[in-house]
């Protein structure tokens, strides 16, 4: 290694050329892996082949008799985790915006949405500034003269 040190010195110019090269330099790489390998040996571990399923990992709710939904009346967008607890856990949340300026409303719809978009699950606007946060568990039956919205980020305009 002293050989390729010194070559790269003088590459730099950190160091003067002495003229001779026999090319060698006295290093014998694969040597010195094997004596590295032999000194620095270790158990090996075998991963899974297959990759563990989404469902094993992420928590889902248990499903069973709808029994709650939670009602919640924001007045800052502080507020939201009160919202994104309930609905991870499985429970309809109507957000009740009435009590916020537009700017932290608009915020707050955008959370909502991107929290159903996350968890698969809907959200409906029922008034102006009431919205409807509804599991994936969930089956919102709407009125049919009123077409329901599709399935996905939810649009503001």
């Amino acid at each position: 290694m002293a050989g390729a040190l010194r070559k790269t010195m003088v590459y730099l110019g950190l160091a003067e050329e002495d003229g001779r090269y026999d090319g060698y330099d006295g290093y014998d790489e694969a040597t010195d892996e094997r004596e590295y390998a032999a000194e620095h040996s270790a158990p090996v571990t075998q991963l899974p082949t297959r990759p563990t399923a989404v469902a094993s990992v992420v928590r889902e709710p248990q499903v069973g008799t709808l029994n709650r939904i939670t009602t919640i009346h924001p007045r800052t967008y502080n507020d939201a985790k009160a919202i994104g607890e309930a609905f991870r856990d499985g429970t309809p949340v109507i957000m009740n915006l009435t009590d916020m300026d537009d700017s932290d409303a608009k915020r707050l719809v955008d959370f909502g949405a991107g929290l159903v978009f996350g968890l698969s699950g809907t959200i409906e606007r029922v008034t102006n500034k009431v919205f409807l946060l509804s599991p994936a568990h969930v089956e919102v039956a709407a009125d049919d003269a009123a077409p329901r919205a599709p399935r996905g980020p939810f649009n503001q305009s």
